[in-house]
């Protein structure tokens, strides 16, 4: 009797990664993380610009917000490529610990100032310094953390999922922290303390993450220069990543949001919270839209447009304290949800064109690079803002920023060809279509 050959059965859907427990530890980590970060980064700015507004004018005020930002920088700068190395060879789950350990001492002495009603300058600087610290060290190991947790095949969906929570508690910590400061001015700094203990809970149960580089390794410095060495070769990327930044520093407005809320709107932390949380509102649609989908045609050029009506914006933005007080506030959030769709898409576009265009030996070191200029653009644009602010108006500076946002996308475009080359997210295919444009020509 001839046996029938079993049928193959069809490839099973790869799992949730919400099935498998250490990712759910991981995720509840990094929503109590960034909820109380961002809820404390921006509480910190609005009492720096208010303790300063005691006994300064507001271009002296306005610098003070300046120096928060470029204390929370020099950390960044100072220690970026060295956690990388270090989420590379020790166990990840004890270097976040640390980082976010350092966070929740900063929560304790400044909620404990706030409480007594002893905030001085001296300790808010202090403390965003210690934020800035403790981010430069446990970002590369929360970043890097998901791979060891669940299957290959489940990857695509936790980055997704891992995305979006991102994005949503960003947009929910500085509204949270303004209205509970509103309410209970402590009560924000409690607010994170719970959710960094929560976290250094929850990273604490998961599995041992031993290093994944084992056996003698390499000279970190010689891996870091051959990354540079490789992201200044390839004009693509260089000149994503410059875009970026440039485009950022010149028009990052949010340091000077505090100033808005207090003496232009005259809203209060309240208002501060609504007006903090519009950008991350726009960023977070704009994900979820591109989850389902995402831009695949003259991706270069939308980059650069994007970055354009991100500079129109800030433009928009700066020009509503011209406005009536009732109507500049519409507008305000109006031109702040404009600000953080148009920054997604260009975030989006820029690290998808890095990572097709990235051999895979690079992608690391190249990611981490982007990830330092990310950040230094976001912190050394608060610092600009306040200085410029200081010398010039907020109204002025946030205008300005706009305005050098939409030059450096002519320049840009200019200097680099290759971002408006790039067609389409596949790197065989742009090359296809400019062999056929260099014969044509």
């Amino acid at each position: 009797m001839t046996e029938t050959a079993p049928q193959t059965p069809s490839s099973p859907k790869p799992p949730h990664p919400l099935r498998f427990r250490d990712f759910q530890l991981y995720i509840a980590a990094r929503i109590c993380t960034i909820l109380g970060q961002y809820a404390m980064i921006i509480v910190i700015g609005w009492q720096t610009y208010n303790t300063a507004r005691l006994t300064m004018s507001t271009q002296a005020s306005a610098a003070q917000l300046g120096l928060i930002g470029l204390v929370q920088f020099i950390p960044v700068f100072l220690l970026s490529p060295i956690s990388g190395w270090i989420a590379d060879h020790f166990d990840r789950r004890r270097t976040i610990i640390i980082a976010v350990a350092i966070q929740l001492l900063s929560a304790v002495i400044l909620g404990y100032a706030t409480w007594n009603g002893r905030v001085e300058l001296p300790l808010l600087f202090m403390s965003a310094a210690l934020l800035g610290t403790a981010r430069s060290i446990g970002a590369p190991s929360f970043g890097s953390m998901v791979p060891r947790l669940i299957p290959r095949e489940s990857m695509p969906r936790a980055v997704a999922f891992s995305s979006l929570m991102w994005q949503t508690s960003i947009v929910t910590g500085p509204a949270l922290g303004g209205y509970i400061y509103s309410v209970l001015p402590w009560g924000t700094y409690l607010f994170a303390s719970i959710g960094f203990s929560i976290t250094i809970a929850a990273i604490s149960m998961i599995k041992s993450l031993p290093p994944s580089v084992t056996g003698m390794p390499k000279k970190p410095l010689r891996q870091i220069v051959d990354g540079l060495i490789y992201v200044r070769g390839n004009r693509l990327v260089l000149g994503t990543i410059t875009l970026d930044l440039m485009a950022v520093l010149l028009a990052g407005s949010t340091a000077l949001l505090p100033i808005y809320a207090r003496d232009i709107f005259e809203v209060g932390p309240q208002g501060l919270g609504q007006l903090a949380a519009a950008p991350g509102i726009g960023a977070g649609l704009t994900a979820l839209i591109f989850g389902f989908r995402p831009p695949e045609h003259n991706v270069g050029n939308k980059m650069l447009l994007s970055v354009a009506i991100f500079g129109g914006a800030t433009i928009l933005f700066g020009l509503t304290a011209l406005m009536p007080k009732n109507v500049g506030m519409m507008v305000a959030l109006f031109a702040l949800f404009i600000c953080g769709v148009s920054d997604m898409f260009s975030v989006f576009v820029r690290q998808t064109l890095i990572q097709v265009y990235t051999p895979d030996e690079m992608r690391g070191r190249v990611s981490s690079f982007s990830m330092v200029s990310i950040s230094a653009s976001n912190e050394l644009g608060e610092a600009e803002s306040g200085f410029l602010a200081a010398l010039v108006g907020p109204v002025t500076a946030v205008v300005a920023g706009g305005i050098g946002a939409i030059a450096t996308v002519l320049l840009w475009s200019r200097i680099f060809p290759e971002i408006g080359l790039a067609r389409r997210f596949d790197a065989a295919e742009n090359q296809d279509e400019d062999s056929v444009q260099e014969k044509r020509a």
